[in-house]
């Protein structure tokens, strides 16, 4: 018998007795036992511990011998499920007390094939992975990022999980890695953009269309508010989904302070947080440029919703700059720490030397002003989103020469609010760099974005 046919019986056996369905990690359990494996190497699959899959199938066999009433251990379940489901498609057998399967329809042997055939199909994992970039394998040492964010998502059972960065810091392509490496541990996978969703409501009917096509039958246009949500928990508790969602920072309002949505996503803030604090094993994947006010506050509440803020690559950016054939690798380490080790404005910048230096980074390096070329336009989008009063402190702090105490607050903010409120928006946007050094605060700007900040400044004193 295969096993995507058995674990769909036992599947529809234990929805008809509990309301619910099997979750991932039983699916994990029912599969590996049928193929003969251990509690550990299921563990090892599942990125879990075998304490932790070892309790959960006691569960499991507890649940299927009070329904197949005899006992259920790891080394009989095969044998008992394949037992059953012979009897269920030939005679129709009573199981339990409260469960009677009657099965004429597969009396006929045309009708037990096609069934068997939905079997298989409806038990496949449905992912739609149309509107993510192409995988690529190629990511520059993010192996302690990727191992994180396993723990959080695999292991933690994170509901919520966002990778915070500039443009470019590459949280599109870890996300995507991510995605390649966990994708067996989920039944359905959604990856959208919010760059596509001109509404709240598109994007909800979005998610609630891919949901009725996996697995019922739902109207969404027929949906309020309140319903969708509903509708959307629902199907987070029934399967384990993993859903990614892309330029979160698109349904956020520029020039304000962080936090204040489009009025076309005015109530993205309550979905978020009933998705927070419901129970449920799935996982939403937000990928933005700034961390909302909700998830911020989430994650002081409970442990179910984490941030990642993605940095520079470091020195390990210097596989990067080697695959692009630059020469005086003495010099790199300076190159690097020019662009923040930012992947895009390294490759940007990789460019322009091979243009016009003839791959030599030290003659590139020799001109002392802090070159921007194309990566201007890539700072300007941020830069563009800011409040009056982050604009003030960019400005401040591009012209110190050295990283600012917190508590040196400049003459040109009236108000500790205002000025305390900047800093905290700016943070959140990963736009300025906080040291912490004999327990006190200080905070600088990156090279290359202070360069930017200066330039403006000099172009409007000009004017």
């Amino acid at each position: 018998m295969e096993i995507q046919e058995a674990l769909k019986w036992t599947d529809d056996l234990i929805f008809a007795k509990t309301g619910k369905h099997l979750d991932s990690l039983q699916r994990a359990i029912l599969e590996g036992t049928w193929e003969f494996r251990g509690y550990k190497d299921i563990a090892d699959n599942y990125h879990c511990s075998p304490d932790h899959v070892r309790k959960m199938a006691s569960e499991l066999w507890e649940l299927l011998s009070d329904l197949f009433g005899e006992d259920v251990k790891k080394k009989n379940v095969r044998a008992l499920v394949e037992n059953r489901v012979f009897s269920y498609f030939n005679n129709g057998v009573q199981i339990g007390s409260n469960i009677n399967v009657c099965s004429d329809l597969y009396n006929n042997p045309k009708t037990t094939k096609e069934r068997s055939h939905s079997f298989n199909k409806e038990s496949q994992p449905r992912h739609d992975l149309s509107e993510a970039p192409e995988y690529d394998n190629r990511l520059y040492n993010r192996t302690d990022e990727l191992t994180t964010l396993k723990q959080w998502i695999l292991t933690e059972n994170s509901r919520i999980v966002t990778i915070t960065g500039l443009s470019g810091i590459g949280k599109t392509t870890l996300a995507r890695q991510l995605v390649e490496q966990i994708r067996d541990n989920f039944d359905c996978i959604l990856w959208r953009t919010h760059r596509k969703f001109p509404t709240l409501n598109a994007l909800k009917t979005n998610l609630i269309e891919f949901f009725s096509s996996t697995h019922k039958s739902e109207n969404p246009s027929i949906l309020n508010d309140l319903d969708s949500c509903y509708s959307i928990l629902d199907d987070l508790r029934s399967h384990r989904c993993l859903i990614i969602l892309d330029d979160f920072q698109d349904t956020l309002t520029p020039r304000e302070f962080v936090g204040n949505y489009l009025p076309e996503y005015q109530d993205y803030g309550k979905l978020l947080t009933e998705i927070g604090r419901s129970p449920h094993n799935s996982c939403l994947l937000l990928l933005s440029w700034e961390q909302p006010i909700e998830i911020a506050n989430l994650e002081t509440e409970n442990r179910y919703c984490k941030t990642l803020q993605l940095q520079g690559l470091g020195q390990a950016a210097t596989q990067l700059l080697a695959d692009r054939k630059l020469t005086d690798q003495q010099k790199w380490p300076e190159l690097i720490q020019r662009y923040s080790g930012n992947p895009f404005w390294l490759n940007i910048i990789a460019s322009t030397i091979k243009d016009l230096f003839n791959d030599r980074v030290e003659q590139f390096l020799s001109y002392k002003t802090l070159f921007l070329g194309d990566i201007e336009p890539l700072i300007k989008q941020h830069y563009q989103r800011l409040s009056e009063s982050e604009q003030l402190l960019m400005l401040w702090l591009a012209n110190q020469d050295k990283t600012v105490n917190i508590l040196s607050q400049p003459t040109e903010f009236s108000s500790d609010t205002d000025f305390l409120r900047a800093i905290q928006s700016l943070k959140k946007r990963g736009l300025i760099q906080q040291v912490r050094n004999n327990k006190e605060s200080y905070w600088s700007l990156e090279p290359a974005i202070k360069e930017y900040v200066k330039t403006q400044s000099s172009s409007h004193s000009k004017r």
